[in-house]
């Protein structure tokens, strides 16, 4: 595994801002924003962009198409639904298209599971372990289908005759499967199928139970899987300035909103959310959960509530920590991202080993008759890394 990780960041198709709760600085969602984001991460040198899946979200797949004549080398990680995708053979089209578009960047990230309530909505009235029926039925057959099979198929949920796709995707033999979920039913789902098994971030101890037992079960069946993390990040020159901008951003939360969100996030059948849930209980005594892993997201947001808090150097301690563990990606945001995208490259991609467009020694003043300095300084600091 190489000691360079790889990281993504998000895209938030369900809004962005600088605090959580009600603010009047909030940034209302839209095509124009997000592309800014997905160009700009690019730019700082992230390996990918998860563009998420929800009724709060715009819809991923025309979010990402929307991204293809913008970006030419970040990948984009694109959070699907199997329950809401209709037919694998319409389905197999549709990925084919979009993974021509992008060259072969396309990744996709299943999503079996919900929030009941919002998929009833949808018109979805499965329970939680048929979801993941569904979803290996549904994943089973798009496999066979962009391999190129035509196929004659009736199970439980999918009846297909002669169906077929025509298009090929540009990734062999198919767009790559990264997957997270917490259940017994999921782990044996990310056995059979998934490439990269993410998890939220859970403390350690947990991602390491995790891990140990999606690899033991993989290896049952021959198949080998990688790891990730999904995080939140609050990064700062110190950790005092980190945990002070931590403190800001749910500084906007009131009590009633907070057990609001935390009603909500009970009412789902998630296992993985209960064990975010868990980690706080809604408490904002309890938000320390491991060494700079904080928890304070979670008290509104559901899925990915924790959140790395520190200098650059701690958040690198910690994401070293997680690769011991086997996790070779991390998946991260914070708000709002687009800020702290280009701060988090800036301050963590060089301690990392990661390219990046950061100019080291340099003096930047801004001043348009200040050639002489920033040129001389320029020479300098391209002699020092010479000597180095």
């Amino acid at each position: 595994m190489s000691s360079i990780p790889n990281i993504f960041w998000f895209l938030p198709t369900g809004g962005d801002g600088r605090y959580l709760g009600r603010s009047k600085v909030a940034r209302p969602v839209s095509n124009a924003y997000l592309r800014q984001i997905a160009t700009t991460a690019e730019f700082l040198g992230y390996d990918g962009l998860l563009i998420p899946t929800g009724s709060g979200n715009l819809d991923p797949f025309l979010t990402a198409a929307t991204l293809a004549n913008v970006t030419h080398k970040i990948k984009l990680l694109l959070a699907l639904r199997p329950s809401a995708e209709g037919n694998p053979v319409v389905f197999a089209r549709k990925i084919a298209t979009l993974d021509e578009a992008l060259n072969g960047r396309l990744i996709l990230n299943v999503v079996p599971g919900a929030w009941s309530e919002e998929l009833k909505a949808e018109g979805v009235f499965l329970s939680h372990d048929e979801r993941y029926e569904l979803a290996d039925e549904f994943i089973d057959l798009w496999k066979r289908l962009t391999l190129g099979e035509t196929v004659t198929y009736k199970g439980k949920y999918f009846h297909v005759e002669n169906g077929r796709s025509l298009f090929s995707t540009v990734s062999d033999p198919h767009p790559p499967l990264y997957f997270g979920g917490s259940s017994p039913i999921a782990h044996e789902f990310a056995a059979k199928h998934i490439d990269a098994y993410l998890t939220w971030g859970e403390p350690p101890d947990q991602v390491a139970e995790k891990i140990r037992d999606v690899k033991a079960k993989a290896k049952a069946r021959g198949r080998e899987i990688r790891f990730g993390v999904r995080f939140q990040v609050i990064v700062r020159e110190t950790e005092e300035e980190a945990v002070k901008a931590a403190a800001s951003l749910i500084s906007h939360l009131d009590d009633h909103l907070i057990a609001q969100a935390q009603e909500h996030q009970r009412a789902s059948d998630s296992v993985g959310q209960s064990r975010i849930t868990a980690l706080h209980g809604g408490d904002r005594k309890k938000l320390w959960i491991a060494p700079n892993l904080w928890a304070g997201v979670g008290l509104v947001r559901g899925g990915a509530g924790t959140a790395l808090v520190g200098s650059p150097q701690q958040i690198v301690d910690r994401l070293r920590e997680y690769q011991a563990l086997g996790a070779d990606t991390f998946v991260l945001s914070g708000y709002p991202h687009l800020e702290e995208a280009a701060r988090f490259a800036e301050l963590v991609f060089p301690l990392l080993g990661k390219e990046s467009f950061v100019a080291e020694g340099n003096v930047i003043t801004g001043g348009a008759f200040d050639v002489p300095i920033t040129r001389a300084n320029r020479q300098a600091a391209t002699l020092l890394k010479k000597a180095a």
